[in-house]
């Protein structure tokens, strides 16, 4: 295989790559089996990821982060699509919940969560698809209400990774129903004693089974106005759009290390596999599919890399963005289909790895915004 590494994998970040590939062989994918049949990781995995700082890599030390900067988050979300691991919402927790507090939360409440969330003590997860609302966020009909000190919420949300567990839900709610997207707000709601929220069914999906993928209904829930993150209401669609970039990398990233993932198993087994005398990578139709997706896998590379660098500096636009996670998550689903192909029968047997990646790869396309959608995104920039 042809080594690459990114110019923003510095030691630091190498080392948290190396610790975080070891933590997902070691405590999640060893254990796949039992995550798809229960529909969550347990608990305790969370808090290991939490003892060693895999988790809120980029939150602040003093709100109990690991202080460093998105790099290192990628480098663990990218450790985790390598693993072969879906399973974990870890890009939900501590990519987009802690970030969507750490940026738009006041004091009290950065120091209300984002420590807990840290150490793994707390689950997060981010509420924002409902039954008849997919991509068009400012559609959403779910209402928050203000009543005195209190916003009471009523609606529902539909494939909400980490639904089932998550112990605060960073809300998308309408706070003025009448007002279209400028009155969209985020609240904050804790799950763990909560009069009126009830989880629905933990989704049966094609792939990615290991997942807590929930569907949640709030029937006049009360939570506190203090609870809103901004400093007035109106402001969530505004705070999406913000955070969707960073978002759809963090898809993209868990994709550039599934491809890698995907390509290193494949070549291995067509070397080990025989037929007709000979391993099956020594057919030329073999060696030039795996040229072809080597190819594939080292260009998305290089563009998710140069992605990366244009977000740490905050230099990442919404339509370079777009085109990454449209481009990236395309090419794994080829790819990983490919290989497939190359393991023959054995490839569509979940016992093998293989097998797997290939049922969790194909809902990248959709979530975080269908592809469709990302190339409404590109086009209009054209």
């Amino acid at each position: 295989m042809i080594n690459h590494t990114p110019s923003w994998y510095d030691d630091e970040v190498q080392a948290v790559s190396d610790l975080a590939r070891a933590f997902f062989e070691r405590e999640v994918m060893a254990h796949a089996e039992r995550w798809d049949s229960q529909r969550h990781v347990d608990r305790d995995v969370w808090r290991k990821a939490g003892e060693l700082g895999l988790l809120l890599c980029s939150i602040p030390e003093e709100y109990g982060g690991g202080g460093g900067t998105f790099a290192h988050d990628f480098a663990v979300l990218e450790a985790q699509g390598y693993a072969g691991d879906f399973a974990m919402g870890l890009s939900i927790h501590s990519g987009i919940v802690a970030h969507y507090i750490n940026e738009y939360g006041n004091e009290e409440q950065k120091r209300a969560w984002l420590p807990e969330m840290a150490r793994g003590e707390l689950l997060g997860a981010l509420g924002m698809t409902e039954p008849g609302t997919g991509s068009d966020l400012k559609a959403i009909t779910t209402s928050a209400i203000r009543d005195g000190d209190s916003y009471v919420i009523n609606g529902s949300k539909t494939f909400i990774t980490n639904g089932s567990t998550a112990d605060v839900i960073v809300l998308a709610v309408k706070t003025d129903p009448k007002a279209g997207a400028k009155g969209v707000s985020l609240v904050l709601v804790d799950t763990r004693d909560c009069d009126g929220f009830a989880v629905g069914r933990v989704l049966d999906k094609v792939g990615q089974h290991g997942a807590d993928t929930s569907e949640l209904s709030f029937t006049d829930v009360r939570v506190p106005v203090a609870n809103l993150l901004g400093d007035k209401e109106g402001q969530g669609f505004a705070q999406l759009m913000t955070q969707l970039g960073q978002e759809r990398l963090i898809i993209a990233a868990q994709s550039a290390g599934a491809m890698k993932r995907a390509l290193e198993e494949t070549v291995r087994y067509t070397k080990e596999r025989q037929a007709f005398g000979h391993s099956i990578f020594e057919f030329q139709n073999t060696a030039f599919e795996l040229a072809e997706c080597q190819t594939i896998a080292l260009t998305s590379q290089v563009f998710f890399d140069h992605c990366v660098e244009q977000h740490l500096r905050g230099e990442l636009d919404p339509t370079t963005a777009a085109m990454a996670k449209y481009w990236i998550t395309d090419r794994h689903c080829e790819v990983v289909d490919r290989c497939v192909q190359l393991h023959g029968g054995y490839g569509y047997m979940r016992e093998y790895l293989i097998g797997r990646m290939y049922e969790d790869a194909r809902v990248q396309r959709i979530y975080g915004g269908t592809n469709e959608i990302m190339k409404t995104i590109i086009a209009r920039a054209l």
